[in-house]
């Protein structure tokens, strides 16, 4: 075991794990970050989607070791009271139906929205795509991504 001081949501925190340990168990089971989601375990489903320094990546497969001195920004982080245009975005439209995904399509389109703030619709499929839902509410989602790109910046 070897303790790790992560900057998560802008606070250091630490955790005494194995070095080889996906992200998201240290964020669930060590830190209690619960809503970062486990889907695949294999960076197929996009659940389990977290920022690493404002990149969407896929905390199932990121090894604890990789982060090193990197920012790491769960769904808890996003914002501080759920007002993100993502998130404020997708409660307008209705996304959610079970609601599982949720967490890791909210932080891919923010992710998206950063990196191209007004991206056409092709490159919002594009994006999105890599993230599964299981209850189909693509359309849903692609429509969320445009009204909170038309109220950012």
């Amino acid at each position: 075991m070897a303790l790790f001081k992560l900057s998560i949501n802008n606070r250091t925190l630490s955790a005494d794990v194995e070095s080889d340990t996906p992200l998201l168990w240290v964020l669930r089971d060590n830190l209690g970050l619960v809503g970062t989601k486990y889907g695949c375990g294999i960076a197929q489903c996009g659940a389990c989607t977290v920022h690493l320094d404002g990149k969407a990546v896929r905390s199932c497969v990121v090894p604890v070791s990789a982060v090193g001195k990197s920012k790491v920004t769960t769904i808890e982080g996003l914002s501080e009271k759920g007002d993100h245009p993502v998130q404020k975005a997708w409660d307008e439209v209705d996304v959610a139906q079970c609601g599982y995904c949720q967490a890791g399509q909210i932080m891919t389109a923010a992710a998206l929205l950063k990196e191209k703030p007004k991206p056409t619709d092709e490159e919002i499929v594009s994006t999105m795509s890599a993230n599964i839902c299981r209850c189909g509410t693509y359309h849903r989602i692609k429509e969320a991504v445009k009204v909170a790109a038309s109220k950012t910046n």
